[in-house]
């Protein structure tokens, strides 16, 4: 493989196969199990969309209601 990307001679394909070479294990584990973060990514940037949202809230009880009460709302739907 890395003779065809030496051959192709282009930047692109040279970072391309460095990339891969570099994730090769965390690729595989994927092929392998089909497992990926983008449940937990998705609800990383639910939170802070929520968060967003709540910020103004002096009252530490009521930002966290709120952000608790959107959580809720977005996973009923």
């Amino acid at each position: 493989m890395e003779e065809l990307v030496k051959a192709a001679g282009r930047p692109e394909t040279n970072r391309l196969y460095r990339t891969v070479c570099r994730w090769w294990k965390e690729i595989e584990v994927l092929i392998v199990t089909g497992a990926t973060t983008g449940k937990v990514e998705a609800n990383n940037t639910a939170i802070k969309n929520i968060k967003r949202t709540a910020r103004g809230y002096r009252n530490p009880v009521n930002y966290k209601s709120v952000i608790l009460l959107r959580s809720a709302v977005r996973t009923a739907a």
